[in-house]
């Protein structure tokens, strides 16, 4: 058995960067780097917000400088009001923040694409014009000035004190934020920056995600504001210009936008580079420029990626270097080999694509027969738990796409406990139902119930009712493992807020060790749980096609909708999915399956449609329709005269 190789606690790399921190004083830090830290430590939880809403959930939102300023100005006016307890003052700003960030979210999001850009950048034009217009409050354009020391419970914070807030605060908002990104929701966003897409089909609120990334990369903007207010007692709006902007989309950059502490190193580059150069003010805007570019050319992930990759590779060094350890390295794809059984075992090794039931008939054999009682599965590595289908009832479905009429009266069922098949030529309009049942496209005519209920007109809503699908082109998020990428299925199974997953609170986990336990099973179902820690988005087509299906099942779904699973799989991958398939029909599953391959079709399907420039031409069971006039005429492109009895050719003209 390969050794496991543990990972670093999560608290360890926070503890190690607060023990350094803290210590620097100690070791006879001047006065002008200990300034220079403060501010990276600022720049730094700016940044970390930029990367929560672009790194992880995909959304480029350039406010982080007006955000900031309007942190720093409430502070100041709260500080030069008598207010000057700084625990008040960072409530104040974060609330602050989140309320500018839902504030400007809103129509932003609402717009879509590059809309959230825009919107955010105006606002950092607007910022002086806007400080300018209350200069009883902000002191207008000259800065805001008269701001005493903060105080912490009473005590005056001032030099090596202040000092060792600021660390402290960085220090716990990085523990925060890792919290974050490393929970179920942290792996929701990835998918959301992936495919809106996907994540909509998982269950997940697309615009509410990403309203509420956007939101909480806010909060660490207004808490950086306090702290700089309260760093030099004088506020400018210079402070807050464009060039500020530019520089915290360059740190994030650099840094690796897709990483918790790439942050703090992107902020300490730009933080102890450019500042360096007497003539950076000048220059500013060339210099974040320059990092712009080499940023996102030469260092695609920044810093942060290349050190993940060089970590990898190390590990995979020390894997291969463990002694004792014989098994052979298997590419991610491969299919997992039997576990070997206790010595002495004689006992056959499967071949690639185990798990596979008995081989697929030819047309015209008899099917197999499922004996009463074969519902109820007993729960194993293969084995798939009782599953409480729901019937899929699609009436009178019309759907127009300027002029073309895609689908045309379309009526059909799936019921639980049998494989409902759709098949029909490329263009028949096959994929555009699944698309109208999911939610994703809107029907000009007719209804659809799943379980005699309406499932939603959105996505997400008829994901919740308990539908999951596959897609025609594989959808894998990248950054996540294959585990992770199936454990997020379960997102809404059941609901966790971010304060209970920052916090990790007993609830928080028990749901967590439930995801990836259910993670695990969906895997062995598909015959690769032993990939579960490889890259998801490195895997090859038909290792990513058995990846879709484990994320589909991993939510105990009422009705499953697969689009040409088998396509791109092999012949053992193929008999491995139709065996699972199989499971799910016994286990009580509602199965629509559109799939171009005939052979298996007509090997797994209880009834079969047909589809055909978007009308239902024929339904019925597989030996009604393998001989269907019209199924041969539309669909095989033959005459009903002509007898086709060699399998390979049929096949040959299906695909």
């Amino acid at each position: 058995m390969l050794p496991t190789i543990r990972r670093l606690p999560g608290w360890l790399l926070p503890a190690v960067l607060a023990v350094v921190l803290v210590g620097l004083p100690q070791l006879g830090l001047d006065l002008s780097t200990q300034r220079q830290i403060e501010l990276t430590c600022i720049l730094a939880l700016l940044v970390s917000g930029l990367n929560l809403s672009l790194g992880y959930a995909g959304e480029l939102a350039l406010g982080q400088a007006a955000v900031y300023a309007v942190g720093a100005y409430l502070s100041g006016y709260l500080g030069t009001h008598g207010h000057t307890d700084i625990l008040l003052q960072l409530l104040a700003s974060a609330a602050a923040a989140l309320v500018v960030g839902l504030i400007t979210g809103i129509p932003g999001l609402r717009l879509g694409s590059w809309s959230l850009a825009m919107t955010s950048f105006f606002l950092v034009l607007l910022v002086p014009d806007l400080i300018a217009m209350f200069p009883d409050q902000t002191g207008g354009r000259i800065g805001l000035v008269g701001l005493g020391f903060p105080t912490l419970f009473g005590r005056e914070l001032a030099g090596p004190d202040y000092y060792l807030f600021v660390t402290a605060v960085t220090v716990l908002w990085f523990l925060v934020l890792r919290n974050l990104v490393t929970s179920r929701h942290g792996a929701a966003f990835r998918v959301l920056r992936q495919s809106p897409v996907l994540a909509a089909s998982t269950g997940i609120s697309v615009y509410r995600l990403k309203l509420t990334a956007y939101a909480m990369g806010s909060v660490p903007a207004g808490v950086a504001g306090t702290l700089f207010a309260n760093l030099d007692h004088y506020i400018s709006p210079t402070a807050f210009d464009f060039s500020l902007a530019v520089s915290i989309l360059a740190a994030s950059i650099l840094g690796g936008s897709a990483s918790v502490y790439g942050a703090l190193v992107g902020a300490a580059i730009m933080q102890f580079g450019p500042m360096e150069s007497t003539s950076f003010q000048k220059y500013a805007l060339v210099v974040y420029g320059a990092f712009l570019i080499i940023g996102g050319v030469l260092l695609a992930e920044g810093l942060a990626g290349i050190m993940r990759r060089l970590g990898r590779r190390g590990t995979q060094l020390l894997r291969r270097r463990q002694p004792g350890d014989q098994r052979a390295q298997r590419e991610p794809g491969a299919q997992q080999e039997a576990p070997l059984g206790q010595p002495g075992d004689q006992r056959a090794q499967r071949e690639p694509g185990a798990q596979r039931e008995a081989p697929v008939p030819r047309p015209g054999e008899q099917r197999e027969q499922r004996e009463p009682g074969e519902a109820s599965v007993s729960r194993g590595a293969g084995a798939v738990d009782a599953i409480g289908g729901a019937e899929l009832a699609v009436h009178g479905i019309s759907k127009r796409f300027s002029g073309l009429q895609a689908l045309r009266d379309v009526s059909l069922s799936a019921v639980p406990g049998q494989v409902t098949a759709l098949i029909g030529p490329n263009g028949s309009g096959k994929t555009t139902l699944l698309n109208v049942i999911g939610g994703f496209y809107g029907a000009d005519a007719g209804s659809i119930t799943v379980g005699g209920r309406e499932p939603g007109r959105r996505p997400h809503l008829v994901a919740r009712a308990g539908v999951a699908r596959t897609f025609q082109t594989p959808i894998v998020p990248a950054g996540l493992s294959v585990l992770e990428a199936v454990a997020v299925g379960r997102y809404m199974m059941p609901y966790r807020s971010l304060v209970s997953a920052v916090l990790r609170l007993p609830g928080y986990r028990r749901v967590r060790a439930a995801d990836l336990r259910e993670a695990r099973h969906a895997l062995e179902l598909v015959g690769i749980a032993d990939l579960a820690d490889a890259d998801a988005a490195a895997l090859p087509l038909g290792t990513r096609r058995l990846l879709e299906v484990a994320c589909a099942l991993v939510a105990h779904p009422k009705l499953l909708l697969l689009d040409e699973a088998a396509s791109g799989l092999d012949e053992a991958e193929i008999d491995t999915l139709a065996g699972l398939i199989r499971r799910i029909r016994y286990a009580g599953g509602t199965v629509l399956l559109v799939e171009h391959n005939f052979r298996l079709v007509l090997s797994l399907a209880d009834h079969i449609h047909v589809l055909a420039q978007g009308q239902v031409i024929a339904s019925g069971p597989p030996a009604e329709i393998e001989h269907h006039p019209a199924v041969l005429r539309e669909y095989l492109g033959v005459q009903p005269d002509e007898r086709i009895s060699d399998l390979a050719a049929l096949q040959a003209e299906v695909r």
